[in-house]
């Protein structure tokens, strides 16, 4: 197993399968991994030579101190599932945030479009120019040839895509499936905050989104999301932030369901003070 703590050390490593065009896969992670985040490194693994995933907290991305502070970091823990799971063979990217970012930890800017000002842009100002930062900084770390990401962030899925086309990167960006516990909560690090009894009824959470598939196609989307409000409007132990149905590329809410388009469902909710969000396809 190779760990590597700063980027030049990263790609002294990285030149001699760069120089022969061997494939890199690339997992970007904030640690805490699970299932979810090995079934994306799987992914990378069978598709590509040589395979990096990066443990790395991004402040920028926070517009909550304390939901930084908070935010688990296992990274020995992280180190131990990686080996279990893919041996010697992978490379982890732990750096600092100074070395990251050069010695000065703030974010760029960008032009995302509309997709930025959607759902979790309207909650947390400033979250998408910090994702553009820490996957700008990281790319041109590690220069990959394909990099991985969940489908459970499907709203940052679409804003690297966006990234990609405006900072002229050449990497395939691959969504990847959303992975569930038995339950049906989708899995993210997160979780690791939540009590035993709260994880547990957080199954409310897929419940609704896909009991909100089987409606779409009968009722209209403000049906709909009366519906979702109603049901956490009853809820004692979660809190909804926000429920939206999108189309999956620009993620304008909608108003009208017209048929020749894709859409998804978007939820966001609070258990414990722990923010947990999910997405369904719906057509």
């Amino acid at each position: 197993m190779y760990i590597f703590n700063t980027k030049e050390t990263l790609q002294d490593h990285l030149r001699q399968c760069l120089q022969k065009k061997e494939s890199i896969g690339f997992v970007p992670t904030m640690g805490a991994l699970h299932i979810g985040h090995i079934s994306l490194v799987a992914k990378s693994f069978e598709e590509n030579t040589y395979t990096v995933v990066s443990v790395f907290v991004n402040p920028t991305q926070f517009n909550n101190k304390e939901d930084l502070d908070n935010y688990p970091r296992t990274l020995e823990s992280d180190i131990a599932l990686l080996k279990v799971h893919f041996g010697d063979k992978i490379i982890v990217f732990a750096p600092s945030p100074q070395n990251l970012y050069d010695g000065e930890v703030v974010s760029l800017n960008f032009n995302f479009g509309k997709i930025e000002n959607q759902m979790e842009g309207k909650f947390r100002p400033g979250h998408f120019d910090g994702v553009g930062t820490v996957i700008t900084h990281l790319f041109n770390a590690v220069q990959p040839t394909k990099a991985y990401f969940g489908e459970k962030d499907y709203q940052q899925l679409q804003v690297v895509r966006k990234l990609v086309e405006l900072q002229e990167f050449l990497v395939e960006i691959v969504g990847c499936d959303i992975y569930r516990e038995s339950s049906g909560l989708a899995y993210s690090s997160r979780n690791q905050r939540l009590s035993v009894n709260v994880k547990e009824k957080a199954s409310i959470i897929y419940k609704t989104l896909k009991e909100c598939k089987e409606m779409f196609g009968t009722k209209s989307a403000t049906d709909i999301t009366s519906y979702v409000k109603g049901i956490f409007e009853k809820s004692e132990m979660f809190d909804l932030e926000y429920f939206e149905i999108a189309d999956t590329i620009d993620l304008e809410t909608v108003k009208k369901i017209l048929p020749k388009k894709k859409y998804r469902a978007f939820i966001a909710v609070f258990g414990e003070e722990v923010r947990l969000i999910d997405n369904i396809a719906l057509n």
